[in-house]
């Protein structure tokens, strides 16, 4: 008996994803925005496409999140695939933020959920949210407008930002890692690290890696082409290995897990605060920490 050669993807979720998404509401959106005007005041030129992004399709789609059909979609899709609720998944991280942070980093921030959310929950904060895809990023900031909320969204690589060094008080990943390589994700952790005050916090959410390897039929679907090799890898341990401490990870309604950690004090702070390590710098930036970046607002 002959086998159909399509993804899964096609066969059985787009088919229903078609039933449920309003395409004249997706069509009315494209053409509102002006697309040749916020392409090029969202995208950085200096900007190189690591070769994985590039040349491989995600969510089934095809030229993967570098064209407008990935961006305009991506959020009327996602609303369905994050049981019981993409809202009450996304708070799930927001929530464990610790104090009150001035300086959050929304790492993959692709259409910005989780980065509003981040801003309406930390309004005093500075929030920044950084991408690969400009065409996502223009999703982000007419959102960001609609809402209104003061966000800046920079067109960069999560494994190389460039911006600088402990600059940050929260960096944090919402549903990126099952589609970068393990290597990649690895290298954005260690990135993270770099950017975060001693005492900052590194938040990840994303796919469930235990529920994944025991139910493979789940990477069959979505056809991500890392989905696998996340599955088989352990985040926590990616942690610890770039040097995270205070590790730990919690299951999000079975399909999700939230992992968590720490960049280390000093030894002399370690010694001023041994109940509360952390504490006393995660909290607070002094000026020079911006070190001159300088950002466009969306």
């Amino acid at each position: 008996m002959a086998t159909s050669s399509k993804p899964l993807f096609d066969q059985f979720l787009l088919p229903i994803f078609e039933r449920l998404i309003d395409r004249e509401a997706i069509l009315r959106l494209r053409q509102r925005i002006d697309w040749d005007q916020e392409l090029p005041r969202l995208t950085n030129p200096q900007v190189a496409y690591p070769d994985y992004y590039t040349h491989h399709n995600f969510h089934g789609v095809q030229g993967g999140y570098l064209n407008i059909d990935a961006a305009i979609t991506y959020d009327p899709i996602t609303q369905y695939v994050l049981p019981p609720g993409e809202t009450w998944v996304r708070e799930s991280l927001v929530n464990a933020i610790q104090g009150q942070p001035r300086r959050i980093l929304d790492l993959g921030c692709g259409t910005g959920s989780t980065t509003l959310m981040l801003k309406r929950r930390f309004p005093q904060a500075e929030v920044i949210g950084l991408d690969l895809s400009p065409q996502m990023l223009v999703m982000a900031a007419d959102k960001a407008k609609s809402a209104p909320l003061d966000i800046t969204f920079c067109h960069g690589n999560a494994a190389e930002t460039g911006l600088p060094e402990a600059s940050f008080n929260v960096v944090c990943m919402t549903l990126l890692f099952h589609e970068t390589p393990p290597t990649v994700a690895k290298t954005i952790l260690q990135e993270s690290f770099r950017l975060l005050v001693p005492g900052g916090q590194v938040l990840i959410l994303d796919g469930n890696q235990r529920t994944l390897r025991a139910t493979d039929w789940l990477n069959h679907i979505f056809e991500e082409p890392f989905i696998r090799d996340y599955a088989q890898g352990n985040v926590d341990a990616w942690l610890g290995w770039a040097g995270f401490e205070a590790v730990r990870s919690e299951e999000v309604f079975w399909l999700n897990q939230l992992n968590y950690g720490r960049k280390p004090l000093p030894v002399h702070e370690r010694n001023a605060h041994p109940a509360d390590p952390g504490a006393s710098r995660s909290e607070g930036l002094g000026d020079e920490a911006s070190g001159g970046w300088q950002h466009q607002p969306a």
